[in-house]
């Protein structure tokens, strides 16, 4: 069989479409694959310079070790309460906040704080009574020189029939 002209452009355009079809699946497999390697950080988990190292796994930082439930369903009218308890040296501060904004004590909403030991404090908020405008995220923040940590705690309401 002596090759034609036709032939040949036809085993051309089928040797094209293999060779682009092996590269665009060879693409898509890449991009599926995940790096086993963080990028920054050497595999041991430590910093490069030891300064850094130093700051960021001191044993001082400001650390949370109790915190209230995640998800609160409260009742309207009835009182709800959030607990904060963190340990660090120097002994962290505690900061509320409700959907991002800093928040205070007034008339319907109270927040206590206690010393325990040299290391830790004990925050909690108390509202009542509870309304609708108190839904929200809430946020405990407790930081003192070498760290910062935070827990958020999301609340709703639910209404009772005496």
């Amino acid at each position: 069989m002596k090759p034609n002209k036709n032939n040949i452009i036809m085993l051309m355009l089928l040797l094209l479409l293999l060779i682009n079809d092996v590269h665009c699946r060879r693409g898509r497999s890449r991009g599926r694959s995940k790096s086993r390697m963080q990028i920054g950080l050497p595999i041991t988990g430590k910093y490069r310079d030891p300064e850094s190292d130093q700051y960021y796994n001191n044993n001082d930082g400001a650390k949370i070790t109790l915190a209230s439930h995640f998800d609160f369903e409260y009742v309207l009218g009835h009182k709800i309460a959030f607990l904060c308890l963190a340990r660090g040296n120097p002994r962290p501060t505690i900061t509320w906040y409700k959907d991002g904004a800093e928040i205070f004590s007034h008339l319907y909403l109270h927040v206590h704080q206690w010393y325990i030991g040299k290391d830790t404090v004990k925050s909690k908020i108390e509202i009542d009574p509870a309304t609708q405008m108190d839904a929200g995220i809430y946020e405990c923040t407790a930081d003192n020189q070498y760290s910062v940590d935070r827990r958020s705690f999301k609340t709703d309401f639910s209404i009772a029939f005496d």
